[in-house]
C-alpha cells in the first residue's frame, strides 16, 4: 500500500452524531468528525453552504447522499425527518454553522428529541467559542457559567444582568458586535467598573483581537466603536473579601524580582482579583522607593 492510499470508509453505528465545527480556522476540524461527515448516511446542518464548503476544502466528497438544512426556523418540521432517519437505522449527523453543537444551537431540541425516542446520540468534540475564550482570556477557569446571548430588550437585559452579578464564576457571553459598547456600560452599572473582563473577536480567524481590562476601562474604549466579528465578553467573578496591602505588596515583590513592573502588576491582581491598575500603582511606588 502507497503512502497516499486512502483507507477504506467503515460504515457508522446508527444513531445521531453532534459534530463541533471550526469557528475560524478550516484546519481545527478533528480527524473523527471528518471520518464521521464522510461516513454518515444522513447530514443535517444548520447552514448547509457552510458545512458543504468545510466538507470541499478537506476533501469529503456527498456523493449521492441526503443534506438538510435544520436550523431555529424549520426545526418543528424537520426534525420529524430526522427522527425518522434514526427510527429506520441509518446514521445522521448533524453540524452547527461554526463550533459545538447545543451551545447557543438549535442542535438542543434534536437531541432531546433523539433521547427522548431512545436513539443513542454520540458528540464529536471540538472548536467550541466558550472555550477558546476562557483559554485566552487569563481569567479564573475553575468555575465558569455560559450566560449565552443577553436579552435584546433593556428591561429583560437588566434583570438577566442583575441576576449574574453575585455568581461566583467567571462569566461568559456572546454578544452581536453592534451591542458590543452599550452591554459593556450596562455591565458597569450591573457589576461594578472594577471587574476584571475581557473582549474576544474573531477568535482564531486573521483579525483575532482580545483585550482585557477592568469593565470600565473597557466600556470607555469600546463606546461608539464599531465592532466587527463574532464576539465573547467573559467577566470575572465578583471579589467581595479586601486583601490586605501586606499581603499584595509581598506579591509584588516577589513577582519583580523576575518580570517588569507592568507583568508583575498583572500577574498579582489576577491572583488576587484586584483592579491591574491599583496593583501598578503600588508596584510602581515600590520600584521608584528602592
Amino acid at each position: 500500500m502507497t503512502s497516499d492510499s486512502k483507507m477504506p470508509q467503515h460504515p457508522l453505528a446508527p444513531g445521531l452524531y453532534f459534530i463541533a465545527t471550526p469557528i475560524g480556522a478550516a484546519r481545527d476540524i478533528t480527524l473523527r468528525a471528518l471520518d464521521i461527515l464522510a461516513s454518515a448516511e444522513v447530514l443535517a446542518a444548520e447552514d448547509t453552504r457552510t458545512l458543504r464548503h468545510l466538507m470541499e476544502i478537506h476533501g469529503v466528497a456527498l456523493g449521492g447522499r441526503t443534506l438538510l438544512a435544520y436550523h431555529d426556523h424549520n426545526g418543528d418540521a424537520m426534525r420529524p425527518r430526522l427522527i425518522r432517519a434514526l427510527a429506520e437505522g441509518k446514521s445522521v449527523a448533524y453540524a452547527s454553522d461554526a463550533g459545538t453543537p447545543l451551545v447557543a444551537d438549535p442542535g438542543y431540541q434534536l437531541a432531546r428529541a433523539a433521547i427522548a425516542a431512545g436513539f443513542p446520540v454520540l458528540a464529536a468534540p471540538g472548536p467550541s467559542a466558550v472555550l477558546a475564550a476562557l483559554t485566552v482570556a487569563g481569567l479564573p477557569s475553575d468555575r465558569f457559567l455560559f450566560a449565552g446571548f443577553a436579552p435584546p430588550t433593556a428591561g429583560p437585559r437588566a434583570r438577566f444582568l442583575a441576576e449574574l452579578a453575585t455568581v461566583p464564576a467567571t462569566l461568559v457571553f456572546y454578544e452581536s458586535p453592534k451591542r458590543v459598547g452599550k452591554i459593556l456600560g450596562e455591565m458597569v452599572a450591573s457589576f461594578g467598573a472594577a471587574r476584571e473582563a475581557v473582549v474576544c473577536r474573531e477568535l482564531t480567524k486573521r483579525f483575532e483581537e482580545v483585550v482585557r481590562g477592568t469593565l470600565g476601562d473597557l466600556a470607555r474604549d469600546f463606546a461608539g466603536c464599531a465592532v466587527k466579528g463574532e464576539v465573547v465578553i467573559l467577566v470575572d467573578r465578583e471579589r467581595g473579601g479586601q486583601v490586605d496591602a501586606a499581603v499584595m505588596e509581598e506579591a509584588l515583590v516577589v513577582a519583580l524580582k523576575g518580570l517588569s513592573v507592568k507583568d508583575a502588576a498583572a500577574q498579582v491582581a489576577a491572583n488576587l482579583g484586584l483592579p491591574r491598575r491599583d496593583v501598578y500603582q503600588v508596584a510602581l511606588r515600590l520600584v521608584e522607593g528602592e
